[in-house]
């Protein structure tokens, strides 16, 4: 264990939402919702503005509407978010060699790597300061909440303790302390049903679990978890800050129009993105063990299956098929809004020989099922949020569209707030405007980045 905090968490304030009021000034101070944008979208990011009114990450953003009606309900732009993240990044870099992302807003940073020790909580407060400093700067105005303590645990718990724009350091020797008051489900791992397991048994905070010994916790939560909970619950946390985080699976996931009960249809979604799945995997030279199929019910309950198979594979047909076994097991009764397909278990080499039935038999003829269109508008022509130019105006971003026309707010970053004016969607003075050469004519498909399911 270390004896300074020279581990840093650093977390972009409500990232995507505060790109976006970045650029549109008429939405800074205003809630604005990032995610999916339909009545059958989630939340991806909400503004703090947003937050006062309930709305939530992973909310639908049907509920969103309902607590929040006046809020900018935005498609993402992942082009623009990838850019400033790498700004940010390059920040971190160069306080220290060492930074592992979690995601395109966070990341962990080592500071004993950058040569630093003997580190007291008023030299980390002033390190993450001028770190927070250049990050603002860098992209834009966008502020970050950093954590810090002798370990990944400690930082990351911290960084969420004073939002936004906070820096809390947690002094060495202090942990325990730290973590004893607060509820269970701040241990990474515990979720609602481990949670209520350890309720039954009296423990609701971290104080609580640190007041059982090993033993006892395996025999309430299982050897591997209880085990791992009781070393965290004392803040036993040795795990290192890693510049290369490894694929853990890849997995594709799309949301519904309606509510599906179609086995046949489910079926032929499955083999579709049991494809995708394989085309991502040869993509990037992998192969996976396990597939795995999630569904997300009517009433938002989400489950998962999976199987393992004796090697790894990046077959679509060995997916497809094992794919739709486990959704031949799951219960569709109530009606399916989200599917799911992902392979993990990843490994850079295919050993098609030790699966239990031969890959190399006949094909069985599938039968072909046509899939519904998706009434979508903003996947084939305009979405709220996105980025457009036109020959007189200039630069703008769409406000609304539908029913052949599109309104567009002329503003950007570097002006004030701007005119709004309404355009068919098919005249010819405006166009999508892509970001250094990447194209954007529709947000990121859903699923692969998992903010439309």
């Amino acid at each position: 264990m270390r004896t300074d905090p020279s581990v840093l968490h650093v977390d972009l304030d409500a990232f995507f939402a505060a790109v976006e009021q970045r650029d549109k000034p008429s939405l800074r101070g205003k809630p604005v919702v990032v995610g999916g944008i339909g009545l059958r979208g989630v939340v991806s990011t909400a503004s703090y503005e947003a937050r006062k009114y309930g709305v939530r990450s992973a909310m639908s953003t049907a509920e969103a509407r309902s607590r929040c009606p006046h809020a900018a309900y935005l498609g993402p732009r992942f082009e623009v978010y990838r850019v400033v993240s790498q700004a940010v990044m390059a920040q971190m870099r160069a306080l220290s060699p060492l930074v592992e992302p979690l995601s395109l807003d966070e990341a962990f940073v080592d500071l004993a790597a950058a040569g630093l020790s003997n580190l007291t909580v008023e030299d980390v407060e002033a390190i993450a300061n001028d770190l927070k400093a250049a990050i603002k700067e860098a992209s834009g105005g966008l502020t970050a909440s950093v954590g810090a303590g002798t370990s990944k645990l400690i930082a990351k718990i911290a960084s969420d303790l004073d939002k936004p724009d906070g820096v809390v350091v947690v002094p060495a020797g202090t942990e325990a302390e730290f973590l004893a008051p607060m509820q269970v489900t701040v241990i990474p791992g515990v979720g609602p049903a481990t949670a209520q397991r350890l309720s039954m048994a009296g423990v609701r905070t971290v104080g609580d679990l640190q007041q059982l010994n090993e033993d006892e916790l395996v025999r309430q939560v299982g050897s591997a978890h209880g085990s791992s909970l009781h070393r965290l619950a004392t803040a036993s946390d040795d795990r290192p800050v890693v510049s290369d985080r490894e694929t853990k699976s890849i997995s594709v996931e799309d949301t519904f129009e309606t509510d599906i009960i179609d086995r046949s249809l489910l079926a032929a979604i499955g083999d579709r993105m049991a494809h995708r799945v394989s085309e991502r995997l040869q993509k990037a030279q992998l192969s996976g063990r396990t597939v795995t199929v999630k569904t997300r019910m009517h009433d938002f309950t989400t489950h998962t299956r999976s199987s393992t198979l004796a090697g790894p594979t990046d077959d679509p047909r060995v997916i497809a098929r094992m794919a739709k076994r486990l959704l031949e097991d799951s219960d569709i009764s109530g009606g399916i809004r989200l599917l799911g397909v992902g392979v993990s278990s990843l490994a850079d080499w295919i050993q098609d020989d030790l699966f239990t039935e031969s890959e190399h038999a006949e094909e069985v003829p599938v039968e072909v099922v046509e899939l519904p269109e998706r009434p979508r508008d903003r996947l084939v022509g305009y979405y709220p949020g996105q980025d457009v130019v036109h020959t007189q105006h200039g630069e703008g971003w769409v406000w609304g569209s539908g029913r052949g026309l599109v309104t567009v707010r002329f503003e950007t970053a570097l002006t004030p707030a701007g005119p709004v004016r309404t355009f068919a969607v098919t005249d010819p003075e405006l166009t999508k405007r892509a970001l250094s050469g990447v194209e954007d004519d529709k947000p990121a498909e859903t699923g692969q980045d998992g903010l439309n399911d």
